[in-house]
């Protein structure tokens, strides 16, 4: 039995999401008493041998520059050809926008079953069976996988990466890459900030700090933390904050280690987009605010008290470690 893990990357990096993936990957085939091994589309500048660490044997690579940037539909072609290559069983993907964009289509290619958004590892003691996330985060399905091939793709921080020794073989791959059928016009870039994606904590902000005036607050605090910075809907509709800080059902959907929301009432719509964050840390002034139902930790206060006291005792601690 054969797990292939697709290895997302960005700028010739591999990204933080899949070294999760690579874990999970390598998980499932051990409990399997099968191998894992890797499989990256496109130049990449890291030490792809180096990832054996994560339990992966070998490490296929397709160069092609027209797989440097994500198309959904060159990827998937691609992936189902390595996969038919390579007689892997189970396909894992990180249940990001590439995979959410990708897995599906592969799926559909190859006639396998889907899971997206599994959160722990398959039963495999009868059948394969995987546990995903429902209903925005606020139930669990367990689902059947009895097709051939399986595929799965991971929650985000939903599985430890697990790091041990070993270097995987590398295998560069000559497949045909389709023309893309999409054309760049332009490339925007936002520099200088943590992505909200791959971020260990994420410091967000809502309409309780009453204007973008007042933002320093919270972003000194972001700074001290080493966090990237959030906002809730009504923020980046009024323009306060960049709408891609937007995070919620409507907007970006993370899932960081911390989050901590300023000022934000915890709205349904907001809440389907961050409830999956290990913990979450609550400061607002209105004790009644549902976003407290839902957090592990919480503050009442005036944010424009907490937040700089908050932020001072941290540059103190830090200062003395």
């Amino acid at each position: 039995m054969k797990v292939l893990v697709f290895l997302d990357q960005a700028e010739g990096q591999i990204k933080k999401s899949s070294y999760e993936v690579l874990s999970y990957g390598s998980a499932i085939a051990k409990q399997m008493n099968g191998v894992a091994e890797g499989l990256v589309l496109g130049n990449v500048k890291d030490d792809l041998a180096a990832l054996g660490k994560y339990g992966v044997t070998t490490i296929h690579q397709v160069k092609n520059d027209v797989l440097n940037n994500v198309d959904s539909q060159v990827y998937a072609k691609a992936i189902a050809d390595v996969v038919s290559i390579t007689g892997a069983t189970v396909v894992v993907f990180s249940h990001n926008p590439t995979g959410k964009a990708v897995a599906a289509r592969v799926a559909a290619k190859l006639k396998a079953g889907l899971v997206a958004g599994a959160v722990a590892l398959p039963n495999t003691a009868s059948g394969f069976v995987v546990k995903k996330s429902v209903f925005s985060g606020k139930a669990f399905a367990n689902v059947a996988i009895n097709s051939d091939i399986k595929i799965i793709s991971l929650n985000p921080n939903s599985f430890n990466v697990v790091v041990g020794e070993g270097t995987a073989t590398m295998n560069e791959m000559n497949i045909d890459i389709a023309a893309s059928k999409l054309k760049v016009t332009a490339t925007n870039k936002v520099s200088g900030e943590i992505s909200l994606t791959e971020a260990d904590i994420v410091v967000s902000g809502g309409r309780g700090l009453k204007g973008p005036e007042n933002w320093g607050i919270l972003l000194d605090l972001a700074k001290e933390l080493g966090a990237a910075t959030a906002c809730s809907r009504p923020v980046g509709d009024a323009h306060w904050r960049p709408h891609h800080e937007h995070v919620g059902q409507t907007g970006v959907q993370i899932a960081p280690n911390l989050y901590i929301a300023i000022g934000i009432s915890g709205a349904i719509q907001h809440l389907a987009g961050v409830n999956r964050s290990k913990v979450m840390v609550v400061i607002n002034k209105d004790p009644e605010a549902p976003f407290f139902k839902a957090a592990d930790y919480g503050i009442v206060g005036d944010a424009f008290e907490v937040v700089p006291k908050l932020t001072e005792e941290i540059k103190k601690m830090k200062a003395n470690s």
